[in-house]
């Protein structure tokens, strides 16, 4: 299934790409426009960092990324340092960059850093978590900027933005959904409520298959979290138990009797098996012993 992309930053890439109008650091008049939004970005004019650390992507996951990337486009924004005129150094998101290659776009969209941006970076974010049209998806990415961008701990982040810890986390928790299905969330085509209850199936192929529910029979938040937590639900043991015969049965009630205490007797069917004594505390294991000691 396909989903309706979004034109990400096409009015700031082109402020971006005018000589005239180019904005180097946090200083200069207009620099407002471009912190903490998002730009299409020319790939080529990214060059990687050369002291990322990583530096092995695993080709088959690279594969599969670059797959999502061409159904769905790219969810979470990369972000680039400013180093010139319609130059740029990739600051975090290699994989998605190198993705996104393999799949053919021109074009990435980016979060743009300028020199000494730190503080108008953490208004501009806190400004747009404000905003009351942005989808679950945007917020989380803010959240996320907030904390490794500005480095806010979970706590310290939602006391800026006025949340509670708790909501904070369900939002970032989205993030870790299948690309196909943040898609969803960013283009309403579910809601939170479905969302958070799909982070808690583990497995991408089952989440994928729930969401299709969703959307093609309509599934209300409450359909879905008891379809989820019955997923979850242990398998009931159906395997049965051997009956015991008549003279342990007798003998379990004999020996329940001579001791005090509740006795388990348990027979498999070549004859072997045990006995369980049962005891509440210390004092009575005591007196079990006590009593076997006789």
């Amino acid at each position: 299934m396909s989903v309706q992309k979004k034109a990400l930053g096409k009015g700031l890439s082109a402020i971006l790409r005018d000589p005239t109008k180019d904005i180097k650091s946090a200083a200069e008049p207009g620099a407002a426009d471009v912190v903490g939004h998002i730009a299409e970005v020319d790939i080529e004019s990214i060059e990687v960092n050369p002291f990322q650390p990583r530096s092995n992507f695993d080709k088959q996951a690279l594969e599969e990324l670059a797959a999502s990337i061409r159904e769905v486009g790219i969810i979470q924004p990369i972000t680039v340092r400013k180093n010139g005129f319609n130059s740029y150094q990739l600051i975090s998101g290699e994989r998605r960059f190198r993705a996104s290659k393999l799949a053919g776009l021109k074009s990435i969209p980016a979060y743009v850093r300028l020199a000494d941006d730190q503080n108008m970076l953490e208004l501009a974010l806190i400004e747009n978590i404000q905003r009351e049209e942005l989808d679950a998806i945007e917020v989380a990415l803010s959240y996320k900027r907030l904390m490794e961008e500005c480095n806010f701990n979970q706590e310290q982040l939602g006391e800026r933005v006025g949340k509670q810890r708790t909501t904070v986390t369900n939002y970032l928790r989205l993030l870790r959904l299948q690309p196909l299905i943040q898609a969803g969330i960013r283009d309403r085509m579910i809601s939170m409520g479905h969302a958070r209850a799909l982070i808690n199936v583990e497995d991408e192929d089952i989440q994928l298959a729930i969401y299709r529910d969703i959307i093609a029979k309509d599934l209300s938040v409450r359909k879905v979290e008891e379809i989820v937590r019955n997923m979850r639900k242990p398998p009931k043991d159906t395997t049965k138990k051997p009956v015991l015969p008549e003279a342990y049965r007798k003998l379990r009630i004999q020996l329940r009797d001579y001791f005090g205490s509740e006795i388990d007797l348990n027979r498999e069917k070549g004859g072997k098996g045990k006995i369980v004594i049962k005891f509440e505390n210390d004092k009575d294991l005591e007196r079990i012993i006590g009593i076997i000691n006789k």
